[in-house]
């Protein structure tokens, strides 16, 4: 099946995702649109987060992909399981992956969840969680600041160590807390500065693994996976600047997207 892999999010967060997948999935081709011009969704009304949503899907519909990621969080927790209804190809999205992860790692059952706040006040990761294990202790707290941070590129550094510091306080006063979610794609590229004001303790939890082996999965599932042998054409589209992001995908593929032949960046309107 030869069709591409939608994936989409309302920034650049999702290509932490997006590179899970092609390093899982060497051979199959990926079309991933951030919405980097409306960034954030976490603090959005979840009836502009659907509307948002829907033309985003609408957009990887006409391009003809066979399955959708939702690599944003936000949007996982207010559109996904009507989005499974309305679609006839596959659509996944990332905090089901993410609860597993962590009830895997944990030992003393003792989960932090960070995310925005809508995906915090969903209560989309506890609600998972606790439908697996009801013995869980769940502590959340959303981070407002992270994911206007990450956009504008300031992942390390003095300024992004302070505002980690203060915005995960509360957390760091829960001592019993083993294993921590990113509960947004925007939060791994700050991984190594939540690691280090978190302790090294702390289990940190990324979802774009776990996805990435779901996707796989799914497709083998529903006779979609590409069997063959290809060098993929990957194409990223952005809504926002382009030179941001292209600086940020920089950072998360750890090389310029110069060197990466099979990837092309447009923007795009929707």
């Amino acid at each position: 099946m030869k069709r591409p892999i939608g994936v989409f999010d309302s920034g650049v967060g999702g290509l932490t995702v997006a590179h899970e997948l092609m390093r899982q999935l060497p051979n199959e081709e990926l079309i991933y649109v951030g919405d980097t011009l409306r960034c954030p969704y976490g603090s959005r009304p979840k009836h502009e987060v659907k509307k948002f949503t829907n033309e985003l899907v609408e957009f990887l519909l006409d391009k003809d992909v066979k399955m959708i990621v939702i690599a944003c969080n936000t949007a996982t927790a207010f559109t996904l399981e009507e989005l499974k209804e309305r679609l006839d190809i596959p659509i996944i999205g990332v905090i089901q992956p993410g609860a597993r992860a962590a009830i895997k790692n944990t030992k003393n059952k003792q989960i932090g969840i960070i995310g925005t706040e809508g995906t915090i006040n969903s209560q989309a990761y506890p609600d998972a969680l606790q439908q697996i294990n009801q013995e869980l202790n769940v502590t959340s707290l959303s981070c407002p600041m992270f994911v206007p941070m990450v956009e504008k590129g300031i992942t390390d550094g003095e300024q992004a160590q302070l505002v980690v510091e203060e915005t995960l306080g509360p957390l760091r006063n829960t001592k019993n807390i083993d294993t921590l979610v990113l509960g947004c794609t925007h939060y791994p590229l700050l991984e190594n500065v939540i690691q280090d004001v978190m302790g090294k303790k702390v289990k940190i939890i990324s979802s774009g693994e776990e996805t990435a082996r779901e996707t796989s999965t799914m497709l083998d599932i529903e006779n979609l996976l590409f069997t063959g042998s290809r060098t993929p054409n990957h194409t990223f589209y952005t809504t926002g600047d382009l030179e941001v992001f292209q600086t940020i995908s920089n950072s998360i593929f750890k090389k310029t997207i110069k060197d990466l032949r099979n990837v092309t960046i447009e923007k795009v309107t929707l």
